[in-house]
C-alpha cells in the first residue's frame, strides 16, 4: 500500500499522502500546502480527500487552503460541525482512493468527533490505521482539550469515551496492523509518546499503559487524566479557526513579509503594542539586540511550541528581527500554529539597527567553570528553567526550579536586589528566559553559558 508519512519535527506532527492509480488522500495537512500538491503532481495523481481526523488544538490545519487549490472533498467525523462545506461522514462509511478503501471508525474521546481510519488495500487486506490523536505510539490523546466545547461535556466523560473507543473499535482490530499516528515525542497532545512515529497495533497492545487488556475504565480514567500539564494558552483559538475558518496562508505571508526601516520600526515598537520578536541564533542574541525584544529561536525544532506557550495570544501585533532572506519561513512557522499578526520585518536584519547608532542591550553571562568557583565559597540564587523531569533526574544543591513555560507565573520569585544566576540543560531557553526576563524590568541576573550539560562536567555537587 502506497502510504508516505510527512513528518514536521517542529509541531511533532504526522501528515500522511495516500495515492492509488491516481487518486490521493491527504491527511491532516499543515497550512502549507504546497508540499502535498507538489507530490501529487510527481505522481501525476489527483488530490481527491482530505481528511481531517479532529478540529486540531495544536496547529492550523491547511484543509481550507489545501481544498480551494485543488477542488478536493474535506471530510470530518460525526458530530463535527466546520462553519463551511465537508463532509460528515458516518461512522463505518467507506470511501475509495483508487483501488484503496478507507474506512471511517468514529472513536470520541480526544475530541467528541475523532475518527481513526482503517486502511484497506487493493486485495481488501486490512493494512494499517491512521489513529490521529485517538491512539499514539506509547500513549493515547489527552481527554481534556475539548471539554469547553460541548455543554456538560468534562475530561472524565471525554476519558470515558476514549475508553470505550479504544476497546470496541481499535483493540479488537488485527494484530499485524501498522499505526500511524498524528503525532511524535514533542508533542502537548499527549505525555508519553514515543520517539518511534509509527508501531504495530500488536506490540501497542502489549506495551501501550492505555490498552493493558485487564484495565478497567476507572483505573484509565485516573491513569489517562494523571500528570497531563496546562495546555498550551494558545490552543482554543487554534481549535475555532480550525471550526470556522481562517485566513488563506498566500495572504497571511504577502500582509506579513512587509520591510521596516529602523525608524518605521521603532516608531511601531513605541507607539503599539507590538512585541518585538527576535528569531536569530540564541549566540548573536547574546552578544547583542534591541531593548526589550523576546528571543525564540527559530533553528530550534520547537520553535513553534515555544512561541504558543510563551506568548499565547494568536491574535499579538509581533514584529520581526530575523536573519536576511529567512523572514517568510518565519511568517510561515508563525502562522502554522495561528499568529497571523506579523507587522513586519526589521529590514537589514540587526545590523541596521547597529549600523543606525541606536540602543543595543546583551545578556550577562558566565562559564560553567567559573560559576563553580563561585559556588565553592558563595551560595548565590540560582534558578534552574529546565523542565520538572529533568529537574528531579539531577540538579545543582541550591538551584530553585521555575520552569521555562510558566515563567511568566513566576516573576515575583526572582531577587530584585541581588545578582542571581539562570541555567537550562544547553543555554537555549535560559537565554528565551533572559529575554522575558528583561523585557520585563528585571536586569540583576548573569545567564550560565552551556547549561547543566556543561555544569556537569565541572566537579560540582549535584542533588
Amino acid at each position: 500500500m502506497k502510504i508516505e508519512q510527512i513528518y514536521t519535527g517542529c509541531l511533532a506532527h504526522a501528515a500522511y499522502y495516500i495515492e492509488s492509480k491516481g487518486e490521493v488522500a491527504i491527511f491532516d495537512p499543515l497550512r502549507e500546502v504546497h508540499p502535498y500538491i507538489e507530490r501529487a503532481e510527481k505522481d501525476q495523481a489527483k488530490i481527491k480527500y482530505i481528511f481531517e481526523t479532529h478540529f486540531h488544538a495544536d496547529f492550523v490545519s491547511g484543509h481550507l487552503d489545501l481544498a480551494k487549490k485543488t477542488g478536493a472533498k474535506i471530510i470530518f467525523g460525526p458530530t463535527a460541525k466546520p462553519n463551511y462545506e465537508a463532509i460528515i461522514a458516518k461512522d463505518g462509511q467507506v470511501f475509495k482512493v483508487g483501488d484503496y478503501t478507507l474506512k471511517l471508525l468514529h472513536t470520541p474521546g480526544h475530541t467528541m468527533e475523532s475518527i481513526v481510519v482503517l486502511l484497506i488495500d487493493e486485495n481488501g487486506k486490512e493494512h494499517g490505521i491512521i489513529s490521529g490523536d485517538t491512539l499514539f505510539i506509547g500513549d493515547v490523546g489527552r481527554p481534556d482539550l475539548a471539554q469547553h466545547v460541548v455543554a456538560d461535556l468534562t475530561e472524565k466523560k471525554l476519558a470515558g469515551y476514549l475508553f470505550d473507543s479504544l476497546r470496541n473499535k481499535i483493540m479488537p482490530l488485527s494484530d499485524d496492523l501498522i499505526v500511524y499516528p498524528n503525532h511524535g515525542a514533542g508533542s502537548a497532545c499527549g505525555k508519553k509518546m514515543s520517539d518511534e512515529t509509527t508501531d504495530t497495533l500488536g506490540h501497542q497492545k502489549k506495551t501501550n499503559y492505555a490498552l493493558r487488556a485487564d484495565m478497567t475504565k476507572e483505573e484509565f480514567i485516573i491513569e489517562v487524566l494523571d500528570g497531563l500539564s496546562t495546555p498550551p494558552a494558545y490552543f482554543p483559538a487554534n481549535v475555532l479557526m480550525n471550526i470556522n475558518g481562517y485566513n488563506p496562508l498566500d495572504t497571511v505571508i504577502k500582509t506579513s513579509k512587509k520591510p521596516l526601516s529602523v525608524a518605521n520600526f521603532e516608531t511601531i515598537a513605541n507607539t503599539t503594542e507590538a512585541l518585538i520578536l527576535d528569531v536569530r541564533h540564541k549566540e548573536d542574541f547574546v552578544k547583542g539586540h534591541i531593548p526589550n525584544a523576546v528571543f525564540i529561536g527559530i533553528d530550534s525544532s520547537s520553535f513553534a511550541p515555544w512561541v504558543g506557550a510563551l506568548i499565547g495570544d494568536v491574535q499579538q501585533s509581533i514584529l520581526l528581527v530575523a536573519d536576511i532572506g529567512r523572514e517568510e519561513e518565519v511568517i510561515t512557522r508563525l502562522a502554522r500554529i495561528g499568529f497571523d499578526n506579523v507587522t513586519g520585518y526589521l529590514k537589514g536584519g540587526f545590523n541596521t539597527w547597529k549600523e543606525a547608532s541606536k540602543e543595543i542591550a546583551i545578556i550577562n553571562s558566565i562559564t560553567a567553570k567559573k560559576i563553580t568557583k563561585i559556588l565553592k565559597k558563595e551560595k548565590p540564587p540560582i534558578f534552574d528553567v529546565r523542565k520538572e523531569n529533568e529537574f528531579l533526574k539531577a540538579h545543582l544543591l541550591n538551584a530553585k526550579h521555575t520552569c521555562l513555560s510558566s515563567i511568566n507565573n513566576h516573576l515575583k520569585n526572582f531577587p530584585k536586589d541581588k545578582i542571581f544566576y539562570i541555567h537550562c540543560a544547553s543555554g537555549y531557553r535560559s537565554v528565551i528566559t533572559a529575554s522575558i526576563l528583561k523585557s520585563r524590568g528585571i536586569h540583576n541576573f548573569i545567564d550560565i553559558v552551556g547549561g547543566f550539560n556543561a555544569l556537569k562536567k565541572e566537579s560540582i555537587t549535584l542533588g
